[in-house]
């Protein structure tokens, strides 16, 4: 010890010299912690020995008697006492995430807004993508992780609470650092000097893009919800604080509709070319934040719902993303058993979000499952070790009853039926793994749309670079944004009566 208040922590073989009655959650600034550092949803295990905090009541419910046994302890739930021990790495497997980068663009003719080099970035509340081009639109370099700041919390809401803590610079910083380091790794594989970039387009949803530029989410965290900046602004690399480009380099932020409708749907509606259909079309980015846009008679309305990150695999039990040892797809064979492919054809050691889908479709089929969500076992295995808790399926309905909710909101505004609809966009990288009959099957999206809904890939980023890549989609993307009609669901009657409705794990004909 160096004095009385202070102890000495040894992570990873590294001494570290902390305040006694720090909890370890503080100390391991990289370790993701998607429920806000709250002990709810057991993702921050670590192995700790020495002078610790007792067991908490949080950890008797999320680690096995096993785990408790080893030394595991949630490092959100454990306060240094005295010298002590930890190894953070005591999960094995986990592999980078397949993180979906790709996204379909129109032919269009470049008339980039950059001189040598552009990138484009989508930042996602889960994920981070980018891609490096040429003023030709000759895409040089692609690349991808996870969103940093998940140390601060999974969600939008955990996030703008954090900030609101007094967590706004660092919110900032962590992405702020990932932007510069990806582009560093751009850079390097196209093998030019990062100082060549001169132009980025950032996009993301509304609250991303204020953590992005620290400003502060106060607006979006009350009724009404009126956010004090929608951006489609222009700041300098050096106004950002990026370090990577030239302190001159120009860097696009564009223009949100909402509050919780960003400028990453104004992207993907660009991308999608959705308001150029000539019959009613839909897109739907289906991920933590559900964002929806729905483009009929010549007008277009967009709302937004907070499904939650069970989609990313956060918050089940046995959930994770998609990476390798993940179950992303689930099918019943004829003799009534699950079978199951995993992500990197190794052994399964979690589920990600479409596997999590088709499991529940395949159990309703089943009918160890009923409609109602309610099992008679306390776990129903996928796949052993991976199994399904009452509480994960729970999840999974509130998830799913929020986009179908949305969806049909849209649609019941418009006086118009899903059957009317003739295309579903559907965005993100859930999305492009998602099985439409299985979606349908337990209600996830109107069973009208299953043969009309497509994955779009990325269709954010796809947007972004778009708008790096051609000057004139700025305009198109403002009056996008000016003239959307927004439909407000947290005091929507009808949505919170469709979203009751929709708990059930039925097919919805509407």
């Amino acid at each position: 010890m160096c004095h009385n208040d202070t102890v000495t922590v040894t992570v990873d073989q590294k001494n570290f010299h902390i305040k006694r009655g720090t909890v370890l959650s503080q100390c391991l600034q990289n370790m993701d912690h998607p429920c806000g550092g709250h002990g709810k949803c057991g993702k921050c295990k670590i192995i700790a020995h020495g002078a610790l905090s007792p067991i908490s009541p949080s950890e008797q419910q999320r680690l096995s008697p096993e785990e408790i046994r080893c030394g595991v302890r949630l490092a959100c739930c454990t306060t240094v006492e005295g010298d002590c021990e930890i190894v953070t790495a005591i999960l094995q497997g986990y592999e980078k995430e397949k993180i979906i980068t790709d996204g379909t663009m129109p032919a269009f003719v470049p008339d980039p807004s950059f001189s040598r080099y552009g990138v484009a970035f989508d930042i996602g509340t889960t994920t981070l993508a980018a891609r490096l081009y040429s003023p030709s639109g000759k895409m040089l370099a692609q690349e991808s992780r996870r969103n940093p700041q998940a140390v601060l919390g999974a969600d939008v809401i955990s996030r703008i609470e954090a900030s609101l803590r007094g967590e706004t610079e660092r919110l900032a910083k962590l992405i702020i650092r990932a932007i510069d380091e990806m582009i560093l790794l751009l850079a390097s594989q196209a093998n030019i000097d990062p100082l060549e970039i001169d132009g980025a387009v950032i996009t993301g949803n509304t609250a991303m893009l204020y953590f992005l530029t620290a400003t502060s989410p106060k607006a979006l965290s009350h009724a009404p919800f009126d956010a004090d900046r929608l951006f489609g602004e222009t700041l300098s690399a050096s106004a950002l604080g990026l370090q990577s480009l030239a302190p001159n380099a120009h860097i696009y932020l564009p223009p949100c509709i909402a509050a919780f409708v960003g400028a990453d749907t104004v992207c993907a509606i660009l991308s999608t070319r959705l308001c150029e259909a000539s019959e009613p079309s839909l897109l739907a980015d289906i991920g933590t934040n559900g964002e929806m846009a729905l483009w009929c008679n010549g007008t277009l309305s967009v709302c937004s719902t907070a499904a939650g990150p069970a989609f990313e695999g956060v918050g089940i039990s046995m959930g994770m993303q998609g990476a390798n040892g993940a179950i992303d797809r689930v099918r019943l064979t004829e003799t009534g058993h699950l079978d199951v492919h995993v992500i990197g054809d190794t052994k399964p050691i979690g589920i990600c979000g479409s596997g999590l889908v088709d499991a529940v479709a395949c159990l309703l089929e089943a009918d160890q499952i009923d409609e109602t969500g309610y099992t008679e076992e306390d776990e129903l295995t996928v796949s052993a070790p991976v199994i399904l808790t009452d509480k994960d399926i729970r999840m999974l309905q509130l998830a799913k009853s929020a986009i179908c909710a949305g969806l049909l909101t849209l649609l019941k505004t418009a006086d118009i039926s899903a059957s009317n609809i003739s295309a579903l966009h559907i965005a993100g990288g859930f999305g492009s793994y998602l099985n439409k009959i299985n979606a349908a099957r337990i209600g996830l999206i109107p069973a009208q749309l299953t043969e009309k809904a497509t994955a779009v890939g990325n269709a954010a980023l796809a947007g972004a670079s778009m708008l790096l890549l051609n000057n004139a989609y700025r305009a198109e993307c403002a009056c996008f944004a000016q003239h959307a009609n927004t439909i407000e669901l947290s005091s929507n009657p009808l949505f919170s009566e469709l979203y009751m409705t929709g708990m059930t794990l039925e097919a919805i004909d509407w």
